[in-house]
């Protein structure tokens, strides 16, 4: 009987057209027919493929099978998956952890230790690169995503299409892909370039010239090709005026937060709201008050009469590896003041100086304590895929400048078992590192970082360090690495690299002017600082998050 024209039984079953059978037998599930017209079918935990009359196509049993695409099925049992001919034979003998289906002479697949590839229709490897994922080709094009999370687009070969690497990314549909940055989705042409500069929620492919996006407020519209919108569909879900409302009010949360940790609420729940009252000597109505803005905040909930702490408030909890309770205080107390004066930062007047920041912190022994965990917080969350990217032989010497209470050292020798790190840093940020257990192979060295380095290195890391400063102070510590490495040495910038036409950062930005008169940069910007000290502009490594690792080589 031929298979073209039938369709899966509205029970999932068997086949019909027309609505008439196709055949006797029923199973628990089939799929649709492919070319050369067999279908995969399950029942009682067994799978294979069946032709027309509803007669197994050979004798093998697996325990998936999926449809031929090409002439080849992916087919699942105990010793792993596999692609199969329509006899049943395998393709290949190679085992996968998983495996897609064939288009454009090319398969996704998965090996056991969890890297993708792809394979050509012989079933070997197309080339020796291995992604963190990989698609189904269309028209020659593959999206892949790389180990720090970003995506681009490769051709048959393995080759990237163009240099550009994004969040998510989709295959191109009629020369456009969709394809999404920090500030949201967007549609690229194939030089990666984006078609216009907005960003939206979410987009779908362009149809015949127009497409539906969802904007980032919720309202639904058609745009065209250059992103100019056509028609609304559906209005913003919150006004403009309210979300601009909520921004305006930002600070209600900080000071929350910052209230609850300088309290220990975090310490003491659970706990019941008169019993919190009581242990502080609040008011218990305004307990509740408090407990309630937290649980907006989803800090804390309250479940069987007791309120209780959420993932996200475990984070501000003293005793937390990587607390933020300091943050919550210096966000809530310090930075408010030092943001007053911004106006005059922007218009450049001669009277505004950037706040000596790391001369107050000194002065204060308590601050030095809470500033510099907080500091080493961030690093311990931020800083884990640093080690993998810095292509170490693992017996140099780096040197940590600025490097706090060495909580990127530590993380340095953990991977590298033979790597000796130095951590230079102001005395008194060193004396309170004193004070901590550390690594063997990790010293601390006291100086100023402005002046010549006593201490020898075949490795310079500046991690958020040279963000803190303007691009002469910068420059002056970059020229101070260069200094101190031998010809050939790296120096490895741990920053978050702005992007050239994005806005993502921009607060950051400006948080870094109003409190060190520092600057995010641009690879560009980081680029240049680096020719500029004597040193090659290597390469820019982006992590996962918002770090990336920028590379210079001493001339």
């Amino acid at each position: 009987m031929n298979w073209r024209g039938a369709a899966v039984a509205p029970s999932g079953t068997h086949h019909v057209r027309d609505g008439t059978p196709l055949y006797d037998e029923r199973f628990d599930e089939v799929l649709t027919f492919h070319e050369p017209g067999l279908a995969a079918v399950r029942r009682d935990g067994r799978a294979w493929h069946i032709g027309s009359d509803g007669e197994p196509a050979y004798r093998r049993r697996f325990d998936r099978t999926f449809g031929f695409y090409e002439g080849l099925a992916a087919a699942a049992a105990p010793d792993g998956w596999r692609h199969v001919r329509p006899d049943g034979a395998d393709l290949y003998e190679t085992r996968y952890a998983w495996c897609g289906n064939f288009q454009d002479g090319r398969c996704a697949a998965r090996e056991p230790g969890g890297a993708y590839l792809h394979l050509t229709a012989e079933g070997v490897p197309a080339n020796d690169a291995r992604w963190r994922y990989a698609g189904d080709f269309r028209d020659g094009v593959a999206v892949v995503q790389s180990d720090d999370g970003r995506s681009t687009h490769i051709d048959l070969l393995g080759a990237p299409i163009h240099g550009a690497r994004f969040l998510d990314l989709d295959v191109f549909h009629k020369g456009f892909a969709r394809a999404r940055d920090e500030d949201g989705w967007m549609h690229v042409d194939t030089s990666g370039r984006p078609l216009y500069q907005k960003r939206f929620a979410a987009v779908e492919p362009f149809y015949n010239g127009q497409a539906r996006v969802e904007r980032l407020d919720g309202g639904l519209e058609v745009i065209d090709e250059t992103g100019v919108s056509i028609m609304e569909l559906r209005p913003a879900l919150k006004s403009e005026f309210a979300a601009l409302s909520d921004e305006l009010t930002g600070f209600w949360r900080t000071q929350a937060i910052c209230a609850a940790v300088e309290l220990g609420v975090f310490e003491t729940l659970p706990a019941s709201a008169a019993g919190l009252a009581r242990a502080f000597g609040l008011k218990p109505d305004r307990t509740r008050r408090l407990l309630r803005a937290l649980a907006e905040l989803r800090l804390a909930e309250y479940v069987d009469g007791m309120w209780r702490t959420t993932g996200r408030g475990a984070f501000l909890a003293a005793g937390h590896p990587w607390t933020l309770a300091d943050a919550a205080v210096e966000y809530g107390r310090f930075f408010p003041a030092m943001w007053e004066p911004l106006p005059r930062a922007l218009r450049g007047n001669e009277e505004w100086r950037p706040p000596d920041i790391f001369g107050e912190i000194a002065a204060d022994p308590g601050r030095v304590a809470t500033h510099h965990r907080m500091l080493a917080s961030y690093a311990l969350h931020d800083y884990g895929p640093v080690a993998d990217v810095l292509d170490l032989s693992g017996d140099e010497r780096v040197i940590d400048a600025g490097g706090g209470l060495g909580a990127l050292a530590g993380l340095l020798v953990e991977a590298y078992p033979q790597l000796r790190v130095t951590v230079l840093d102001r005395p008194e940020v060193v004396e309170r590192a004193a004070r901590l257990p550390q690594p063997d192979r990790v010293t601390f060295r006291a100086g100023d970082l402005f002046e010549p380095w006593d201490v020898e290195g075949d490795a310079v890391i500046l991690a958020r360090v040279l963000h803190d400063w303007d691009n002469g102070p910068a420059l002056r510590l970059l020229r101070q690495a260069h200094r101190t490495l031998p010809s050939g040495g790296r120096v490895f910038a741990v920053e978050m690299v702005l992007s050239e036409d994005g806005a993502a950062g921009g607060l950051c930005d400006l948080h870094l002017l109003a409190v060190t008169g520092g600057r995010e940069r641009t690879a560009c910007e980081y680029a240049a600082l680096l020719d500029q000290a004597g040193f090659v502009h290597g390469s820019l490594r982006q992590l996962p998050g918002l770090t990336s690792v920028v590379v210079g080589i001493r001339k």
